[in-house]
């Protein structure tokens, strides 16, 4: 969702009076709060590995009565272009994807090798290129920042280092809880202060650093909204994370973000920002792009030592 905002912006900037609406599932719906050029997230059940055509035609039709002139279908898959297929959008821009010749009437076709990077391939949607990239940024709220500290008694009398231990993909994205242990106690023994963030299914994995670092690590896994995460996010000093939607969070707010990449490429789709690192290993197996290591070692993250990330801090 993050990077898709380098559409919005880019129309923003050529169409002043435009008004962009955007469907998105409740997860990132709350993201396009903070994009000040989204008119309106409009919720989709994205239920995974399911059609839903009924339900897609259903929720086309109901949006018909907005008359939208243009529809940008950014994810390859069928379903994606029912909507706007349902909702009689004249013109609908996609890349061809999966099947897709009846329900879109502005393909494009996708040269992975000309387009490398996700946001290249956004922006050639809309006849853009790279050079004209606008960076994804999100607004924070002061005033909820303020409140959430205070709720939770949170001090930033330290600077503070934000950790983002998980990654919704699979265990092949995730740097070891050890070593993302052993990389706080030594930050914490410089006078640094941790706050690690995630969902509450890296509750267990939050715990887990804590235990390994010590007072000054403080697990936020499952206790803040998105919402709250980014206004979270905008007061660490640096953001370690693996290749996840909080590396982008914190890369839109601002903050400098070192990633750690292992079967994914950074190389596709990386943190949006100049104030972005990437610490990753050159294998011969990587980027694999698997869920799980193929190879039951994951090298790629296991041997990736906190020293290294350290260095990058």
């Amino acid at each position: 969702m993050i990077m898709s905002q380098v559409i919005y912006s880019a129309l923003r900037d050529e169409y002043p009076d435009i008004a962009i609406d955007v469907l998105a599932p409740s997860a990132t719906l709350p993201l396009l709060r903070r994009m000040p050029e989204v008119n309106r997230g409009i919720l989709i059940d994205q239920t995974h590995g399911q059609v839903g055509l009924g339900y897609r035609f259903r929720l086309g039709a109901k949006l018909k009565k907005n008359n939208y002139d243009w529809a940008i279908v950014t994810p390859n898959s069928l379903k994606s272009a029912l909507v706007p297929f349902a909702a009689n959008v004249p013109l609908r821009t996609g890349f061809l994807g999966e099947y897709r010749y009846f329900l879109l009437n502005d393909i494009k076709l996708l040269d992975k090798h000309r387009l490398p990077l996700m946001t290249d391939r956004f922006l050639a949607l809309v006849g853009k290129t790279s050079a004209e990239i606008i960076p994804p940024r999100l607004g924070v709220d002061k005033e909820s920042q303020a409140s959430f500290l205070a709720r939770h008694q949170l001090a930033n009398d330290k600077p503070v280092i934000g950790f983002c231990p998980g990654a919704e993909f699979g265990d092949a994205k995730k740097w070891p809880e050890a070593h993302y242990g052993a990389l706080a106690k030594q930050l914490i023994d410089r006078g640094y202060r941790i706050w690690i963030f995630g969902s509450p299914a890296d509750r267990a994995t939050g715990d887990t650093i804590v235990s390994l670092a010590g007072q000054e690590c403080i697990n936020l896994a499952g206790e803040t909204s998105i919402l709250e995460a980014i206004d979270l996010l905008e007061i660490c000093q640096t953001v370690v994370s693996n290749d996840s939607g909080l590396m982008h969070v914190a890369a839109a707010v601002g903050t400098r973000v070192v990633a750690i990449y292992g079967s994914t490429s950074p190389g596709f789709t990386p943190p949006i920002s100049e104030e972005a690192h990437i610490v990753s290993r050159s294998l011969d197996c990587s980027p694999c792009f698997k869920r799980t290591c193929p190879l039951g070692h994951k090298d790629c993250l296991n041997k990736l030592m906190p020293e290294q990330v350290l260095e990058q801090l």
